[in-house]
């Protein structure tokens, strides 16, 4: 191939599908209201999800990648690009007059309408609404769909999958006399940029990760936030800590010197984290730490455990099915306050938190084991904080835009229509008109769409069962998005830059509902 196209041209990020739908419209269009829903659930007991990553999207897509790989580019090769890959994937002669007449604009002649991100979204209620803001542009609303529905619900998705876990920590540590609750943001910790789909899947779930937790070894995630929502480096970190490759070098045989020269040599102070079931745990902790215990609690700083393999509800909280009075009976919790001198007689704790140590657990972990574990620490006396738990993979990407039931739907256009005047000529009006979609095929209609175009309001006090919360009226008024809890976020410019720190607040304004 002779000839190298732009691939990373914004206006092939589409189905194929977009293609042909400028030809497909009727006639006399000029404006179509898209939104983006939130239309039901598979989570048992969710009820909305956290709206996140729209910023990031204006500001990475319809601004910087739009303007480097599109507007700023010559015309003479968009044009060779756009006829060249439609003619060899659709065998078209493609038009491009649309495309020429978008690209002397020299912007993208939408308007986006989007509630506060981190704004918690009830089912059912749309997080934004887009129309486009010139006539000829009655395309592009449809068009962008497919690129902004990819970099929007995953990180929704994961920014409410976070927040479940948020909540179900901060109600352990509520129930076992904590008053402290800084803990909480480091208890989660983010695991899972090895599991994930690629770095911008990565990228956006863990910055909605780090909207709850502060943990995390997705390194990207921070300089996304930082890049997109101008947060502090801070707003994420992690610890030293070990892989088994470093302790398969120092051998099985060497395992305690390894421990040792770990906590002495290469980490004299401060949190360190150690990989413990390379080979056996239980030996880890009835041997190793015990006969390293002077060293450790002469550090200025915790060791961190951290088994990876097995149930983690019984490994860290005791196997009732093992040998009475094993280690595995035990667990990892009463073993290690045990070695560290917290517990009187491998039952009874005098310390609820264990001195200089602590366990992270990273394999399998999900919202329902947590919360298991957590109970059976409080059972057994010991507080929660003993715990930190890696979120992995299994969590952030076994979800699809289905977890949610997220779509975009076209709701209503503006199109001409002629009014035929009594005993005069026909004179041409312009109309606003709800279209809608409900396929009586879905069962039970969570396929339906709203009608018209969507205002998302505050229930106030005396509105039954949509006092306090957020709920959408049809209207066919596009004035009434600018008098609702909309903010007009973009319109070709970014209107309203939200700080890092300002969705984070929003987030944890929910933290205590339903503990």
């Amino acid at each position: 191939m002779d000839y190298l196209f732009d691939k990373d041209n914004p206006v092939f990020l589409i189905d194929f599908y977009k293609f042909g739908h400028i030809d497909q419209y009727p006639k006399g269009i000029k404006r179509i209201w898209v939104n983006f829903t939130p239309r039901s659930t598979r989570v048992e007991g969710e009820t909305g999800v956290i709206f996140f990553g729209l910023q990031r999207f204006i500001k990475k897509i319809l601004i910087d990648q739009f303007d480097h790989h599109f507007f700023n580019r010559p015309w003479s090769l968009i044009e060779k690009d756009y006829k060249l890959i439609m003619k060899k994937t659709l065998g078209v002669d493609a038009r491009t007059d649309h495309i020429r007449q978008l690209y002397d604009y020299g912007k993208l002649p939408l308007d986006i309408y989007a509630l506060p991100e981190g704004t918690f979204v009830p089912l059912g209620v749309p997080a934004l609404v887009m129309v486009n803001n010139e006539d000829w542009a009655f395309w592009l609303p449809n068009y962008i769909e497919t690129m902004m529905s990819n970099n929007l619900w995953h990180g929704c998705t994961s920014a409410s999958t976070a927040h479940r876990y948020r909540r179900v920590f901060l109600k352990h540590a509520k129930a076992a006399g904590e008053t402290d609750f800084s803990f909480v943001d480091w208890q989660g910790h983010d695991f899972s940029y090895r599991g994930l789909s690629g770095d911008e899947s990565a990228k956006i779930s863990g910055m909605g990760h780090l909207l709850s937790f502060s943990g995390t070894d997705t390194l990207p995630a921070i300089l996304d936030a930082n890049h997109y929502y101008n947060a502090d480096l801070s707003v994420g970190a992690s610890v030293p800590a070990t892989e088994h490759s470093v302790m398969c070098a120092g051998t099985q045989e060497s395992e305690q010197e390894t421990f040792r020269r770990l906590i002495e040599d290469v980490y004299p102070t401060g949190i360190v984290s150690i990989v413990s079931d390379t080979w056996d745990l239980w030996k880890v902790l009835t041997e190793i730490v015990p006969n390293l215990k002077d060293k450790i609690l002469a550090r200025d700083g915790k060791i961190v455990i951290r088994p990876d393999s097995g149930d983690p509800v019984a490994i860290l909280t005791g196997d009732d099915k093992a040998e009475r009075g094993s280690p595995a009976w035990y667990g990892a919790l009463l073993l290690l306050a045990k070695a560290l001198g917290t517990d009187k007689d491998g039952t009874q704790e005098t310390n609820r938190h264990i001195t200089k140590g602590g366990l992270i657990y990273g394999d399998s972990i999900t919202v329902d084991r947590a919360d298991q574990i957590l109970t059976n620490a409080i059972r057994l006396g010991y507080s929660p904080y003993n715990f930190v738990f890696g979120i992995g993979s299994y969590t952030y990407q076994y979800v699809t835009r289905d977890t949610y039931n997220f779509a975009f739907k076209a709701t209503a256009i503006e199109c001409e229509y002629s009014v035929h005047m009594f005993g005069g000529t026909p004179v041409t009006e312009d109309h606003v008109e709800a279209i809608f979609k409900a396929p009586v095929t879905a069962g039970d209609f969570s396929k339906k769409s709203a009608r018209g175009i969507p205002a998302v309001y505050q229930g106030r006090v005396g509105q039954g069962d949509v006092a306090g919360k957020l709920y959408v009226e049809e209207t066919l008024d596009p004035v009434d998005l600018d008098r609702c809890e909309f903010r007009k976020v973009f319109n070709g410019n970014l209107l309203v830059y939200d700080t890092f720190d300002a969705i984070r607040k929003r987030v944890r304004s929910r933290d205590w509902e339903g503990t």
